[in-house]
């Protein structure tokens, strides 16, 4: 029937539809970067892959601010940005990783007495970290059905998750060499990019910042440390995005003792 349609608002599924679109080109520019013979040749198409996965945040951001500030939230518009979210934060990311910047991580040879080195051990950290964006989201939306959510997130978010992958491996591939592996390097990106999944599917509380928008009241310190922050953005473009995420995924830890530290009534 016709009145059991849903409501489709325009602007801010249009901004879900960006969002997409975002996602949909990462994952194509990584397919071309992945016909390369070398890394330096690779860089440009991995670099726009990640720019374009930066882009699919700046949307998934303007498509719930839109939605609350219009109140044109809605069932249709979750379930839309959830999808986007899987592709552009899940998805692209995750091949990125595996196709592209751990192609060669492999297992030390005391763990592969065939010689033959070809344990998988890539794509199945690609795929822990797409499972646990799978789980992250299905869990929000569980959360919002019942509102029991409270005005945290349960675990980081995705675009958040996906956005520390992508500045780091934005940071690495950016100062390697002429290679197709990273070297060790590769090691300690696995080894965030687990962290970085468990930490999706954790308790820990990360801050929404939902109630942050045009009728937000701040200090002048507020406002002088946001515009420095914007200052370094443009300063440092290769290094300021990771020092963002970075910053975020840390916040429940200097919250934490922020709260400890204030005595009770």
């Amino acid at each position: 029937m016709e009145d059991d349609e849903p409501k489709i608002y325009l602007l801010p599924n249009l901004m879900t539809a960006g969002n997409l679109l975002c996602g949909f080109l990462a994952i194509l520019t990584i397919f071309q970067g992945m016909q390369s013979d070398s890394l330096l040749e690779a860089k440009p198409f991995y670099q726009n892959a990640m720019l374009y996965i930066f882009g699919s945040c700046l949307f998934d951001l303007l498509d719930g601010r839109l939605a609350r500030l219009g109140g044109q939230e809605s069932p249709f518009g979750q379930e839309f940005d959830s999808l986007a979210d899987m592709v552009s934060f899940g998805l692209a990311p995750a091949m990125l990783v595996s196709r592209a910047v751990l192609a060669d991580l492999q297992l030390p040879k005391s763990f592969d007495p065939t010689g033959t080195r070809e344990s998988g051990l890539t794509w199945a950290i690609a795929f822990i970290y797409l499972l646990c964006g799978g789980i992250r989201l299905a869990r929000f939306n569980c959360l919002a059905r019942t509102g029991s959510s409270g005005g945290d997130f349960r675990g980081i978010p995705i675009p958040m998750a996906a956005g520390f992958v992508a500045s780091l491996t934005f940071i690495m591939i950016s100062v390697a060499d002429d290679s197709r592996s990273l070297g060790w390097w590769s090691y300690v990106l696995a080894a965030m990019i687990l962290g970085i999944s468990f930490l999706m599917v954790s308790n820990v509380r990360y801050p929404s910042f939902k109630k942050i928008d045009l009728r937000t009241k701040a200090n002048i310190w507020t406002l002088l440390g946001f515009a420095l922050l914007l200052g370094l953005i443009v300063k440092w473009t290769v290094y300021a995005p990771a020092a963002i995420f970075v910053i975020y995924l840390i916040l429940p830890l200097v919250r934490r003792k922020g709260e400890t530290a204030v005595p009770s009534p």
